[in-house]
């Protein structure tokens, strides 16, 4: 399976940083500096990576049949103080509204997430510790 991604610079003039990505049929902007308009390509990856992981977690646990009512997927990244200025660590926090909604289903559905479902996650773990948490509120 192939991915293809094109971006162009719309900042021409000047110092600007944005560019307009195309990836098939969507398009987002990605953008940097002072005068940002878009996430940065680095955030973008922690964007990414939770996109991923949130997808994967909300679809196991409807699978599971659990009554969630919200979900929200909350990312910390740690970066290098030195150029490449990579994550260093990214925590995840799971945040699960619900009625009775399983600990050990949430559990189960982002340990397979983590380990088996996310690709970005996977892309990510061999250089940046990935500490995924989560917390069940009743609806």
């Amino acid at each position: 399976m192939s991915d293809a991604a094109r971006l162009t610079l719309t900042t021409v003039e000047g110092e600007g940083l944005r560019f307009a990505v195309h990836t098939g049929r969507f398009m987002m902007t990605l953008d940097s500096g002072r005068e940002a308009m878009a996430a940065s390509p680095v955030q973008a990856v922690l964007a990414a990576l939770g996109g991923c992981s949130g997808m994967d977690v909300i679809s196991i646990l409807r699978k599971k049949r659990q009554q969630v009512t919200g979900y929200a997927v909350e990312l910390t990244g740690e970066r290098a103080a030195e150029h490449p200025r990579v994550y260093t660590r990214i925590e995840i926090l799971h945040r699960v509204t619900g009625h009775g909604v399983s600990p050990a289903a949430v559990a189960d559905a982002i340990r397979l997430s983590d380990t088996k479902y996310c690709s970005v996650h996977a892309m990510l773990a061999a250089s940046v510790e990935i500490v995924s948490r989560f917390e069940i509120e009743e609806a």
